[in-house]
């Protein structure tokens, strides 16, 4: 009862990974790093990482709304069906259409399927592209005054490994977010509160937030998806609370206040 993890030194997956091996479970790692590897961009590594696999964590770098990401979803939902796989959890968006063909590539491919939908997660504060922006106490963002629901990606991790190694998931689609609404400006207040130190969200333009991410060496295809996200997805869309966590896990989501005096020693080094 191999089970794979794709991006598994990335925020859920690595996440999913500790729960499902503190529980005893075989768990491989899908990612360039693991052995065998595992690289979206190179299909020749697909078949050795899905060997003796019976269930997957399928989680598309960088997102499912990046060019080229539907195609890769498709094809490795079909071969991993052909190896064997009988259960496939897909980390997916919320609101994105690109997100929901794949969504629909994973419902109609034979195996049992649950979709775990996510907007952005808390942890892009702090371990992700937002980590230094919040240590040097300004959040310049191409974000409008638009409120999100930042879901913990501990939460996202639970909901992934019961439902990859229990009942009662199978055919369910996930709405995963926090408990309420925060803007990116009031996200910056609650970390402002946690650490002690003034951290202010400023938006700035898409053209802005690219140059100023390149040149702090993001890759320019990786920012230029993120500007689009923000400017695409951060419209309202989004701006509501939903029930998947306690759906799913029969407990409360976690609060982004929690979160942030939880992580204030990450921000202060």
């Amino acid at each position: 009862m191999t089970i794979l993890v794709l991006g598994g030194t990335g925020k859920t997956g690595r996440r999913v990974a500790d729960h499902l091996t503190a529980r005893g479970l075989p768990v491989r790692l899908g990612s360039r790093s693991a052995t065998p590897p595992f690289d979206w961009a190179d299909r020749s590594t697909w078949p050795a990482a899905l060997e003796g696999v019976t269930a997957a964590y399928v989680s598309y770098y960088p997102d499912l709304a990046f060019p080229g990401a539907y195609d890769a979803v498709r094809a490795f939902t079909g071969l991993a069906v052909r190896a064997g796989v009988r259960r496939l959890v897909l980390l997916s968006g919320r609101g994105e259409p690109e997100a929901r063909a794949s969504e629909r590539t994973v419902q109609e491919s034979g195996a049992e399927w649950t979709v775990v939908r996510c907007g952005w997660f808390m942890q892009n504060f702090s371990e992700g592209f937002i980590l230094e922006p919040v240590r040097a106490g300004v959040i310049a963002l191409p974000a409008d005054d638009v409120p999100e629901p930042f879901v913990d990606a501990d939460d996202i991790a639970d909901v992934a490994a019961a439902a990859l190694t229990e009942d009662g998931h199978a055919g369910q689609v996930y709405e995963l977010t926090g408990p309420r609404l925060l803007t990116f400006a009031e996200a910056a207040a609650e970390l402002s509160a946690a650490t002690g130190r003034r951290v202010e969200f400023v938006r700035v333009t898409p053209e802005e937030y690219v140059a100023a991410a390149v040149a702090a060496g993001l890759p320019r295809e990786e920012a230029e998806g993120l500007a689009t996200l923000f400017t695409g997805v951060l419209d309202g869309r989004n701006a509501s609370v939903a029930d998947g966590v306690p759906r799913a896990l029969g407990r409360p989501a976690r609060d982004f206040a929690g979160f942030a005096r939880a992580n204030a020693p990450v921000w202060k080094s």
